[in-house]
């Protein structure tokens, strides 16, 4: 749980849908972004191979300024990215973010859709 005094002790992260409906969750540190999202319900997330670098539907767009604080994708992520049509130079897939401190206050967008 969250004591109370320490205010806000998770991250929180804001997802934009692709059609501007946002939502702000609360991100439990050490789990992926994706797993966050999905925990919150989020919509636009599929994460069809369940968080595995296997697929690429957990597709985000990190806002440039967080990118850096998001990591570096590895190889296999880049090969998973490169066969995405929407594939831009801040799109990273949302299993291999790791939530952290970090990343209080980052904001990612969301593809029209998942492939």
């Amino acid at each position: 749980g969250i004591d109370a005094d320490c205010g806000h002790a998770m991250p929180t992260i804001t997802l934009i849908e692709h059609n501007g409906t946002s939502h702000t969750i609360e991100a439990e540190p050490g789990v992926s972004l994706m797993q966050n999202a999905i925990n919150n319900a989020v919509p636009g997330i599929d994460a069809d191979c369940g968080g595995a670098c296997a697929c690429g539907t957990c597709h985000v767009f990190v806002a440039a300024e967080w990118l850096p604080q998001s990591g570096e994708a590895d190889a296999m992520e880049e090969a998973m990215l490169g066969m995405r049509p929407d594939r831009s130079e801040v799109s990273r897939l949302s299993c291999q973010i790791e939530v952290s401190q970090d990343l209080d206050g980052m904001v990612v967008s969301l593809p029209e859709f998942q492939m």
